[in-house]
């Protein structure tokens, strides 16, 4: 199976960031025995993190270290969190350290005939996607993106309330971790203590009638620096804020221990069976909110969702049902 181009700069910075990735002051010297090389090329190599929004600080007569260290992503330690039903369904693993966006990759795969069961990592994204448009913001190191491709027979119908599912996926890995606080908020956000951790964005390809495909792609916010996160134009949390310490690689490990059983099986059982669970995480159940489209808005009760995964909102006294797609969710105070 081919695999997406990485197109990674970052790839001949890999040695020296592995040697640093324990948070030590480490010397110039020691860097370049290390490496095999002088301490003129590790200069070269240091000067070059900073261009990818590393945080290099220089400790005056000896040496060099990343505050806090980093917790880089490893195909051989992800795989050994496997579970053997995740395993089984796993077609190919990819962890990159810099691609435009895992989505896009994995759109690019199907589209050429492959794809299925591929999960890309990637340690940063500099064109990454979110709902509506947006951009995902995903600094080097910074949290988790994910993207898993899988190919359907039997058309778009059978998708309906996926994005939902995966939410209750996420958090069930989450809760391995024994993360507080996870809510989910319609239809695509995880949050924590009222603010957003990870966001799911679904991405279709193929014939919507028949045999298509999905490319699920998620972010989890696990340690972004304040500079990153300016760009994000609402509330965030990340994990390490309420959480610190959860390896990286175990994570995302238990993410795909979730995710690829859930795709396996939700042609047969549909969100129906995501439902309940669901619910008891919903962040705005019973509460008032407001739905906003680009003409219009609805103000009413949150009353969960259906067997679709359609949003159920009390609007003067009338029960309404309203799918995804351009429309967004906020609490009211």
């Amino acid at each position: 199976m081919s695999t997406p181009s990485a197109n990674n700069p970052l790839e001949a910075l890999r040695p020296v960031l592995e040697l640093l990735a324990d948070g030590e002051v480490h010397s110039g010297q020691a860097l370049g025995t290390a490496l095999g090389v002088s301490r003129a090329a590790v200069w070269k190599q240091l000067q070059k993190l900073e261009q990818f929004g590393l945080a290099l600080e220089s400790v005056k007569g000896r040496g060099y270290r990343l505050p806090g260290g980093l917790n880089l992503l490893d195909a051989a330690a992800i795989e050994t969190g496997l579970s053997a039903a995740a395993t089984s369904l796993l077609g190919e693993l990819v962890v990159a350290d810099r691609v435009d966006s895992t989505n896009a990759q994995l759109l690019g795969l199907l589209e050429r005939g492959g794809g299925h069961g591929v999960a890309m990592f990637a340690e940063q994204q500099t064109a990454g996607r979110g709902r509506r448009g947006r951009s995902w913001v995903s600094p080097f190191s910074g949290g988790i993106n994910l993207s898993i491709g899988w190919q359907f027979s039997g058309g778009v119908q059978l998708l309906e309330g996926l994005s939902l599912a995966v939410g209750v996926a996420l958090a069930r890995a989450l809760a391995e971790f024994e993360v507080p606080d996870v809510r989910l908020k319609w239809p695509n956000d995880v949050w924590c203590r009222g603010r957003k951790l990870a966001g799911v964005l679904l991405e279709l390809s193929g014939d919507l009638t028949d045999r298509c495909a999905v490319v699920v792609g998620v972010g989890v916010n696990v340690g972004l620096p304040q500079g990153a996160a300016a760009a994000i134009d609402q509330p965030w949390i990340d994990l390490n804020s309420v959480c610190a310490g959860i390896d990286r690689n175990r994570l995302a490990a238990a993410m795909l221990n979730q995710l690829l059983p859930l795709l396996d099986s939700y042609p047969e059982c549909g969100f129906a069976a995501y439902r309940d669970a669901w619910q008891d995480l919903d962040q705005f159940a019973g509460r008032p909110v407001c739905l906003r489209s680009a003409q219009r808005e609805w103000r009413g009760i949150a009353a969960g969702v259906d067997n679709s995964g359609a949003l159920l909102l009390e609007v003067d006294g009338e029960r309404r049902s309203f799918h995804g797609g351009e429309i967004s969710l906020r609490g009211q105070e």
